[in-house]
């Protein structure tokens, strides 16, 4: 008997015995020395319903390493596979952290994907990539997915370069179908044959870049499939009786076997004729559902179908596979499906970090956040001012936003995934009286870099940018670190950049923000506070101006935000060895204290700048400018993220690899003052 796997053993057989009227076969599963018996009855109409016995144990996950090997299961079986799925996704991810929600909500879609497709060959391209989780564990990543998300493990999102199956990488949202259309077009261009599937969903239609790639496709004709994948949208709603018939006749084979065969019939008889007929049926099929936007930008539109009968989904996406153009299948799915806790509380469980299986609730600590901070005091301070707005782009739990949103839910907007919506509707907001705070994680941010620069900053108008997880954040990775923002905010005209040393600084530094009459942003990181007292009453800090901690002659160390603290340490170990060094929080990255730096430099000529940002375009390449523009000759190494993208990882082993620590700081002024 031919193995299937290392550890399985498979024989069958049709016993074509007789089971309440129904053919029954069997599988005898031989797994190292357990023998489980595994029968299923065939039902009339083809569709298999697994009876397994009270002792048996599936493992079909294990057959499975890649995915051809889901056409050796019955559908029947797919349906037991699904559930491993969901057990594994579930236990993994309540150790290693991650999105559970979304990836619960699209398993008997992937499954259906990669049973009726051809992946790598045929290409399928996932939005945002938080969905991705199934697909990794069929394409064989399953024996390595408890590495999920951690250092030198497997990545939470696509990854080119870690599967053939990933077919374009992705992190952020609203991108796939752009991409698909790319990769189809190469396909055209080079006389190629492949399927492109694009599988957007999960809110991914509020970006406008979703509407850019629909617009172009409808445009361009190739041959594109589309899946939305709807777990919470009104679009979903059916209309009248209608939908549901069609939805059912549309997708079944005798309707396209009869389509095809009234084509060709029309077209001997007269070929305008034909072409009217069908441009009738394809409009009486939109109006029956939510198709008709997707039929006006160029496609053609099938369902909604149920995104959890795997049965369903495979006879979907096999007769809408030789469809020529673009077309579009919407599948309703529910978000966390299988896992009670994530059904019920699916915001949490979207992006969620360690959590108990059995309960559902979260492994954390009670220390307090950065955006925990954040969130208090702006809270606090919009309890004092009325023309405080607070917006988001779909994040209003992960920037603390939901907390202002409960207090003021007529001052709070989440514009969902439309990050340049977002900046250019606070600026209307500020262009008439209002002080709106647009707080975003920064890799988010640097989308709507262009509204930054032409909507903000050339009008000067004064938003506040509340700019959370700037620098390394961790197991998401590169598609997720806020390494850039320093660079891409510190050289647009008219915008002021801060950054503060510990949650006390922070709360002063938002009072700064919202009564500062231009664009201002405030960089904090990720995670706990220093843990330092918070003043009880909120002030103004001076524009540009830094704060000496320590003196010292024989070298000064420039920090931003909590590397303020690692300087300090450093120099008191230095200190020890009688070298004097000085310690300054330089607080704003954009103006900066001039005439500090300049004071600085010239006494000490050694000087240390350290900050969790790119180091081309950052906090030192500020200060070297400004070096050069004065004609100051000094010693000065820059201390920062090397000029490459950082790979997933805890924060800490991230920061020793790269050097921004107390260790790397004493042995960067030790090299200085030996040269």
């Amino acid at each position: 008997m031919p193995p299937i796997s290392d550890r399985w053993f498979l024989t069958s057989q049709n016993a074509e015995n007789d089971f309440n009227g129904h053919a029954l076969s069997f599988f005898i599963i031989f797994i190292n020395k357990d023998v489980f018996l595994v029968c299923w009855c065939k039902d009339i109409m083809g569709d298999n319903k697994s009876v397994i016995s009270n002792d048996a144990r599936s493992h079909f996950l294990d057959m499975v390493n890649s995915p051809k090997d889901l056409r050796l299961l019955n559908k029947g079986q797919l349906r037991l596979l699904a559930d491993e799925i969901r057990y594994k996704i579930i236990n993994t991810v309540a150790k290693t952290g991650g999105h559970l929600a979304s990836s619960l909500g699209v398993v008997e879609l992937t499954i259906a994907l990669h049973y009726v497709f051809n992946s790598p060959f045929d290409k399928i391209v996932w939005d945002v990539g938080h969905q991705s989780y199934a697909h990794k564990l069929l394409t064989g990543r399953s024996k390595r997915f408890h590495t999920l998300r951690q250092y030198k493990g497997i990545s939470g999102f696509p990854k080119i370069n870690e599967s053939v199956h990933d077919a374009f990488g992705t992190g952020h949202s609203s991108t796939a179908i752009s991409a698909a259309l790319g990769i189809a077009k190469a396909r055209d261009l080079k006389n190629e044959n492949y399927d492109v599937i694009a599988i957007i969903g999960d809110g991914a239609l509020t970006g406008g870049m979703a509407f850019e790639g629909l617009n172009q496709a409808g445009h361009l004709k190739s041959d594109l499939i589309v899946v939305l994948n709807d777990n919470e949208m009104s679009i979903s709603k059916n209309v009248g009786a209608l939908s549901p018939y069609l939805r059912k006749m549309i997708t079944h084979p005798m309707y396209k076997d009869a389509r095809k065969n009234i084509e060709i019939f029309l077209k001997k008889w007269s070929k305008k004729a034909a072409e009217r007929a069908f441009a009738l049926e394809d409009t009486i099929r939109a109006l029956s559902g939510p198709g008709l936007l997707f039929k006006e930008m160029g496609f053609k539109y099938f369902g909604p179908v149920d995104g959890h009968d795997t049965g369903t989904l495979i006879s979907a996406f096999d007769n809408i596979r030789g469809i020529k153009g673009p077309v579009l299948l919407h599948v309703v799915t529910k978000k966390g499906k299988g896992y009670i806790y994530a059904e019920e509380e699916v915001t949490k469980f979207h992006g969620i970090s360690q959590f108990n299986v059995e309960n559902g609730e979260k492994v954390k600590s009670s220390a307090l956040t950065y955006t925990d901070a954040f969130s208090n005091a702006l809270v606090n301070l919009a309890r004092e001012d009325k023309k405080i707005i607070a917006i988001t782009a779909a994040m209003a739990s992960g920037t603390g936003l939901d907390k202002f949103a409960k207090e003021f839910p007529g001052r709070f907007f989440d514009v969902g995934i439309a990050e340049q919506h977002a900046v250019t509707f606070a600026a209307g907001l500020a262009a008439n009286g209002f002080k709106p705070v647009v707080a975003i994680y920064s890799t988010f941010l640097q989308r709507a870099y262009d509204q930054i620069i032409h909507d903000v900053c050339l009008q000067k108008l004064p938003v506040v940018f509340a700019v959370d997880r700037g620098g390394l954040v961790g197991e998401d990775g590169a598609t997720h670190h806020g390494c850039f923002d320093l660079s891409y905010l510190r050289h647009i005209p008219n915008m002021v950049v801060m950054s503060p040393k510990d949650e006390n600084e922070l709360q002063h530094m938002l009072k700064t923000a919202v009564d500062y009459d231009g664009p201002i942003a405030i960089r904090y990181p990720r995670g706990e506070v220093v843990g330092v007292e918070a003043d009880r009453k909120f002030k103004k800090l001076e524009i540009g101006k830094g704060e000496v901690l320590r003196k010292g002659k024989d070298a000064v160390i420039f920090g931003i935000n909590k590397y303020v603290y690692e300087a300090l340490k450093a120099a008191e170990e230095l200190g020890k060895e009688g070298i004097k060094v000085a310690v300054v929080n330089s607080r704003f990255i954009k103006p900066l204290d001039e005439g500090l730096i300049i004071d600085l430099a010239k006494k000490t000529k050694n000087i240390v700048t350290i900050e969790e940002n790119a180091l081309q375009g950052g906090f030192g390449s500020a200060v070297l400018e400004l070096l050069e523009k004065n004609d100051i000759k000094a010693n000065v190494r820059r201390i920062g993220i090397p000029d490459n993208f950082i790979e997933h990882g805890p924060v800490e082993v991230l920061r020793q690899k790269i050097g921004l620590t107390k260790e790397n700081i004493v042995k960067t002024v030790k090299g200085m003052l030996k040269k």
